[in-house]
């Protein structure tokens, strides 16, 4: 087994969704901040055990939704996610309809455009290296091509493999992967990845016009110094912070996300950019502004999953009212 100057052994190296973790990962903070989160996933466990009852069913109501914002214990959140975004309906009303897209004619335009992208999906996370066994790159593959076929009027962009590879990750299912897919491009991100990406201009547009009512000083710092706001989040809304906020934390915007849909990213982007007003407005340059974007996507404030999505559902408030 390796092991570092730090003590640390290989398995240490690698989170348990197979990503490795970078050689100045501060380990003190993390595990003084896990432990207090473990007390949380225990609680939350067991109050989820009572809600579900040992049924795979659930249905919506403001309980169910307070229990998602406080998060989804990993061992039911396939199954949460497939039932909230409508993947679990759909997947038993098209019985056999995955293997059928994967078993018929294939667009060779299309299958190249995601092999291009399969090495380049999570290069430092183990389970996706053609070394792997099983390698989660045959599934990735499989998923994409599968959804291409199937949603022809969006096909594949770049930021879809990752967005299927966390889906791979937690559900560990090929088909119900695909099913999330498509509720989150189909219908809670539309025009999201489409060609011309209408909805996410829009969605981003709109968050320039909720910073201008929110937070005015760092809207009038960006358009002083012309900086767009595509610039500095496009990749929050494309990848839905995927390799922007650490996994945990991730994992519990998407719980909200398909909950509650959409919404969940303006609040998470205005929770970063409030929480971290003082710190941007420190910035005096167009470059030195995208660089405070990129450094208010780091640290305890959002290592802290459970505390920051407490913060974050306080601005429900903030960007509703």
């Amino acid at each position: 087994m390796e092991r570092r100057e730090d003590g640390r052994d290989w398995p240490y190296r690698v989170d348990p969704y197979g990503f490795e973790r970078p050689e100045d990962f501060d380990y003190a903070s993390y595990e003084a901040f896990f432990s207090r989160y473990l007390v949380v996933l225990t609680r939350r466990a067991i109050k989820w055990s009572k809600l579900l009852k040992g049924k795979n069913s659930i249905q919506k109501s403001l309980k169910v939704k307070r229990y998602i914002r406080k998060g989804i214990p990993n061992e039911h959140r396939a199954l949460i996610w497939m039932i909230v975004s409508g993947a679990q309906t759909n997947m038993e009303q098209n019985p056999g309809y995955y293997h059928r897209l994967l078993e018929g004619e294939k667009n060779d335009k299309l299958v190249e455009a995601i092999k291009t992208d399969m090495n380049r999906t999570f290069p430092d996370n183990v389970k996706f290296r053609k070394t792997a066994d099983p390698c989660l790159q045959h599934t990735l593959y499989n998923v994409l091509v599968a959804y291409g076929h199937h949603n022809k009027a969006v096909g594949y962009c770049q930021g879809m493999n990752f967005i299927a590879g966390y889906l791979i990750l937690i559900t560990k299912s090929e088909e119900e992967s695909f099913w999330l897919l498509d509720a989150l491009i189909g219908r809670i991100l539309p025009d999201y990845y489409s060609p011309a990406m209408l909805g996410l201009k829009t969605d981003q547009e709109v968050l320039g016009e909720l910073v201008k009512m929110k937070v005015p000083a760092v809207a009038e710092l960006m358009e002083r110094h012309g900086v767009m706001w595509t610039l500095v989040v496009s990749r929050w809304f494309i990848c839905l912070f995927i390799d922007i906020l650490p996994v945990e934390t991730v994992l519990r915007i998407w719980d909200c996300l398909f909950y509650e849909g959409s919404k969940i990213i303006f609040r998470v982007a205005l929770t970063l950019i409030k929480q971290h007003q003082a710190f941007i407005l420190e910035a005096t340059n167009f470059p030195d502004i995208c660089d405070k974007f990129k450094e208010i996507t780091k640290g305890t404030f959002v290592t802290e999953c459970h505390s920051f999505m407490q913060v974050n559902s306080l601005q429900l408030l903030v960007a509703t009212n």
